[in-house]
C-alpha cells in the first residue's frame, strides 16, 4: 500500500494546503526547539520550486480559553518558518473569514500563506479536533490539493487532516513518506532486533508490546514502568511508581516472553520525588520501602549496553528515568550516547526520548528521530492511522 506524494500531483501554480505539524515548545515568548518547524522544510521547498500557492496550517498547543489563544498563537511560528527558508511568509491571525479569504485569493505563484492555529476552531465545539465536516469543507475550498505533512496528528481524525482530506486530491509529504519508510522497517527487522522501552505506565504501552515482543530479539526495560515489572517478578520495589492495573499484563508476559526481557538490576533512588532529595545507588533487591526508583543504576547501563552492543536494529521509546530532573537523566543521556556510536539502525519513538536526542545533538547519528509520539506507538501497534485512510495510493 503505497500512497500518493507531493510528487505524483502537477502542482505547479496550484494552491497547495500543507498540513505541517508546527506544535513546538515555546517558553516565555521564545520557541525552544525547532525541530519540527525545520523537518516541514522539504516539503515547503519542493512546493516552492513549482511555483505552488502555499497554504500552511498546523495545530499549536490546545485551547480551551481565550488566555490559550493569545499564547498559542503561530505568529512566532511563521516568523521563525520565513527565518529557516529565508523567504517571506505571510502569517494571517485567522482560521476563516474575509481576511483569510482575500489573502488566498490574491496569491501570486510562490506565496507561501500561514494561516492561523487551527485548534482556536476548537473553542466553541470543538470543532477542528471533531473533524467538524463544514470546517473541513470549507478549508478545502481554499486550496486545489492537500498534502498532509504532519505525522505527529495521523493518528488523530480532526479537520485539518482527515475532514480536509475528504474533499480534495490527496497526498503526503516528504516527512511523513521517511516516518512511514523508517518505522515500516521495524516489522522486517534486521537482527538481533532489540527494544528499549522506557516511561511511567506500561497500560501506555501494552498494544506495542503485544505488537512487537515476538518480532524482538529482547526487550529492555527502564523508567517508571520497569517497577511495575519487578513487582510482577516479586521483588520489593518500596515507594517506586506502580502501575497496578497492569500487573496481570506483567505476570502474563514474563511467564510468556521472559527470556527475552531484560529488567534493571540496579537503580537510583530518593525518598522524595524531586531533584534535589537524596540520592541513593541500590541494587533492586536492597531498595528501601520508603524509597522510590528514579533512573536506571550503572550497573543496569553497563547491562543494556552489553545486549546492545552486537544490535543491528534498536527501536527506542520512554526515557530512562525521570529525565526533567538533571539528576535522573543520566540512565537515558548514557544509553543514547552509546548507541549514537554503534552500528545499530536506531529508531526514536517520538516523545520525550527524541527531545533528549535533539537536546543532546545526536539525532543526526541515529537511523531516525520520530516526530510523533502517539501516532509512532499506534503505527507500530499495527493501527490503521485516521490521517492516511483518505490519502490517495499510487
Amino acid at each position: 500500500m503505497v500512497k500518493k506524494t507531493i510528487r505524483d500531483f502537477d502542482i505547479s501554480s496550484k494552491r497547495v494546503i500543507i498540513r505541517c505539524d508546527f506544535n513546538v515548545p515555546i517558553k516565555d515568548g521564545k520557541i525552544i526547539d525547532d525541530n519540527r518547524i525545520r523537518q516541514s522544510l522539504e516539503t515547503i521547498e519542493y512546493a516552492l520550486s513549482k511555483k505552488a500557492k502555499i497554504i500552511l496550517m498546523s495545530h499549536l498547543g490546545r485551547i480551551k480559553n481565550e488566555e490559550d489563544k493569545k499564547k498559542n498563537s503561530l505568529e512566532i511560528v511563521g516568523k521563525r518558518l520565513s527565518e529557516l527558508l529565508k523567504y517571506p511568509v505571510i502569517f494571517i491571525d485567522e482560521t476563516r473569514g474575509e481576511k483569510l479569504d482575500k489573502a488566498i485569493s490574491s496569491m501570486k505563484d510562490g506565496d507561501i500563506i500561514l494561516m492561523q492555529n487551527t485548534r482556536y476552531e476548537d473553542l466553541e465545539g470543538k470543532k477542528e479536533s471533531s473533524c467538524d465536516l463544514d470546517l473541513a469543507k470549507y478549508w478545502a475550498s481554499l486550496g486545489d490539493v492537500f498534502i498532509n505533512d504532519a505525522f505527529g496528528t495521523l493518528h488523530r481524525a480532526h479537520a485539518s487532516n482527515v475532514g480536509i482530506s475528504q474533499f480534495l486530491p490527496s497526498g503526503i509529504g516528504f516527512l511523513v513518506g521517511k516516518e512511514l519508510t523508517a518505522l515500516s522497517s521495524l516489522f522486517d527487522p534486521e537482527r538481533p532486533f532489540l527494544i528499549i522501552l522506557g516511561g511511567s505506565k506500561v497500560s501506555d504501552k501494552i498494544g506495542l508490546i503485544d505488537h512487537l515482543i515476538t518480532k524482538c530479539d529482547k526487550l529492555l526495560i527502564g523508567g517508571g514502568m520497569a517497577y511495575t515489572f519487578l513487582e510482577a517478578e516479586g521483588y520489593s520495589i518500596g515507594n517506586s511508581l506502580v502501575d497496578r492495573d497492569s500487573l496481570e499484563f506483567c505476570n502474563k508476559i514474563l511467564k510468556q516472553y521472559g527470556n527475552k526481557i531484560i529488567l534493571p538490576v540496579d537503580s537510583y533512588c530518593s525518598t522524595s520525588f524531586t531533584n534535589d532529595g537524596p540520592k541513593n545507588l541500590r541494587d533492586i533487591n536492597e531498595i528501601e520501602y520508603q524509597e522510590m526508583g528514579l533512573d536506571i543504576g550503572d550497573k543496569t547501563v553497563e547491562l543494556f549496553e552489553k545486549y546492545l552492543k552486537d544490535a543491528k536494529m534498536v527501536l527506542w521509546n520512554g526515557p530512562l528515568g525521570v529525565y526533567e530532573f538533571d539528576n535522573y537523566k543520566k540512565g537515558t543521556e548514557a544509553v543514547l550516547t552509546f548507541l549514537s556510536k554503534s552500528d545499530a539502525k536506531t529508531v526514536v519513538g517520538g516523545g520525550d526520548t527524541a527531545a533528549v536526542a535533539n537536546e543532546l545533538h545526536l539525532a543526526e547519528k541515529l537511523y531516525h528521530v520520530s516526530t510523533g509520539g502517539g501516532a509512532t506507538l499506534e503505527y507500530l501497534e499495527g493501527k490503521e492511522l485516521p490521517g492516511l485512510k483518505n490519502i490517495e495510493e499510487v
